[in-house]
């Protein structure tokens, strides 16, 4: 089951319980300036898109009180862009951090992005081109819709490796929706939201593109 919801993070996670979620896996804004309005003048191996800038224009990350409802709504994390704000998420040490190698290298975009984990397992990386025109999987190449939109094999891998058959999964800021797509293909309850109208509309349309292609193939 799917639910994506056009609100806020905070409003989401107080209508459940604590530890009600399985797993949260959740890519908020780092803070770093980086809402896509400037995307299209930095690739070099291929040509990027130009974004319509999102919500907020990543102009600070999450305070505390965000990562205490995460923490409080859900058993286990997976935080992407942690490294930018480590000093906002409590008992930040942790021994698994997740490293996706983007092998996008010859251009100004990170290399990698890093995600805080809170398993009690080893450091663990997930090579998958992604950059611009050029994607790991040219077969079955995404649209990309949004300046931060991650692969859905990226989720897929995730969920696999971290999360188990029955789990709930709590995402904070949708954008693409891109693991809605990876929680429909592997059968995983979502709960969702993303606070961008505009953004939100396109991943819900993204989603369900791809879900009426499935069916059809059926």
């Amino acid at each position: 089951m799917l639910d994506v919801r056009n609100c806020g993070c905070m409003d989401l996670m107080r209508e459940y319980p604590d530890k009600y979620f399985e797993l949260a896996i959740v890519d908020p804004p780092y803070g770093i300036g980086e809402d896509g309005s400037n995307n299209h003048t930095r690739g070099k191996l291929a040509i990027a898109k130009k974004y319509k800038p999102f919500y907020g224009n990543d102009k600070k990350p999450p305070d505390k009180n965000y990562f205490l409802e995460l923490f409080r709504a859900s058993k286990n994390q997976i935080i992407f862009g942690a490294n930018h704000f480590i000093e906002n998420i409590n008992n930040a040490n942790s021994s698994c951090w997740i490293v996706w190698d983007k092998d996008n290298c010859n251009n100004d975009f990170a290399d990698c992005e890093i995600a805080w984990a809170s398993f009690k397992t080893a450091i663990r990386k997930f090579k998958y081109r992604w950059n611009g025109m050029l994607q790991e999987d040219m077969k079955n190449k995404e649209i990309r819709i949004h300046p931060t939109q991650k692969p859905v094999a990226l989720y897929e891998w995730l969920l696999t490796k971290y999360a188990k058959k029955g789990d709930k999964i709590l995402d904070t800021h949708g954008g693409s929706m891109s693991i809605a797509i990876a929680a429909w293909n592997l059968g995983f309850d979502l709960t969702l939201c993303e606070l961008d109208k505009d953004y939100f509309e396109a991943g819900k349309k993204r989603v369900e593109w791809h879900m009426k292609q499935k069916r059809l193939l059926l």
